[in-house]
């Protein structure tokens, strides 16, 4: 699955949490499953991330096992999310060397080097303006349509 698909999995995870978290109960990973439209074992691996990340708590064992949030939605910024989720640049160069002897292979990765990394510092300056509870109210009155 592709790295973008999982920011947005992490999204809808957490949004469904803050939603659920007046509640302050750990829910289980198939309750959320049911939102997201996929498993629940895919769901965990995600939710590690985030747990790793500090923006979720797991609670182990039988009855009251599950997964909460760590912070108040307001506290958690679409930049936390995607800095737990994405492990690598959004844009990577080539898996191999250009050639070099060429005049395009020997500039391209420079030139690339600043329009990715001039690109990803900006999304980076976007997801940190929004948090899971400005997503939260978006999604609500969305959802009502």
């Amino acid at each position: 699955m592709a790295i973008v698909s999982r920011y947005t999995i992490a999204l809808h995870i957490l949004t469904w949490l803050a939603f659920s978290a007046e509640k302050d109960e750990f829910f289980p990973s198939d309750r959320i499953a049911n939102s997201v439209g996929t498993s629940p074992v895919f769901l965990r691996r995600i939710l590690g991330q985030l747990g790793k990340a500090g923006l979720v708590l797991v609670q182990h064992g039988g009855t009251g096992a599950g997964w909460k949030l760590a912070r108040r939605p307001e506290e958690i910024s679409l930049l936390d999310v995607y800095e737990a989720v994405v492990p690598a640049p959004l844009f990577e160069l080539h898996h191999s060397e250009p050639n070099p002897r060429c005049i395009i292979g020997n500039g391209i990765q420079p030139a690339l080097q600043r329009v990715y990394g001039d690109s990803e510092e900006a999304l980076k300056r976007q997801l940190a303006q929004e948090s899971i509870a400005d997503l939260l109210a978006s999604s609500l009155e969305h959802g009502k349509r």
